[in-house]
C-alpha cells in the first residue's frame, strides 16, 4: 500500500479518536468500484473522488458521534460500503452534489 493511501491517512486519524479502522480486502475493492462508477457517471476527476466517498463512507465515525466508538473496532467491508454508498451512488443528481 502507498505510504500516503488515504486507507493509511483515515485509519491514523481515527486512531487518534481512539477508533481502530480495517478494511477487508473486498471493503477496498468496493471503494474503488464505485469511485470508478461515480467517475463514469458524473465527472472524471480520478483518485480526487476517493477522498468525498472516504467521508461520506465514514461519516458518523468522523463527525456525528466520534465518542460513541472510542475503543471500538470498525471493519469497512463490501456490505458496509454497499449499505452507505448505494443510494448515492444510484442517484445521479444526488451523487453530483455528495461525491
Amino acid at each position: 500500500m502507498p505510504q500516503n493511501a488515504l486507507i493509511k491517512q483515515y485509519t491514523a486519524l481515527l486512531q487518534t479518536e481512539g477508533v481502530k479502522l480495517e478494511f477487508s480486502k473486498d471493503g477496498i475493492r468496493e471503494i474503488a468500484r464505485i469511485a470508478g462508477e461515480v467517475n463514469e457517471q458524473v465527472e472524471n476527476i480520478g483518485a480526487r473522488r476517493l477522498h468525498t466517498i472516504m467521508t461520506t463512507l465514514l461519516e458518523e465515525y468522523l463527525f456525528e458521534t466520534p465518542d460513541k466508538y472510542v475503543g471500538t473496532t470498525v471493519i469497512v467491508t463490501r456490505e458496509m460500503v454497499e449499505e452507505r454508498l448505494s443510494g448515492i451512488v444510484k442517484n445521479k443528481d444526488l451523487s453530483r452534489y455528495v461525491l
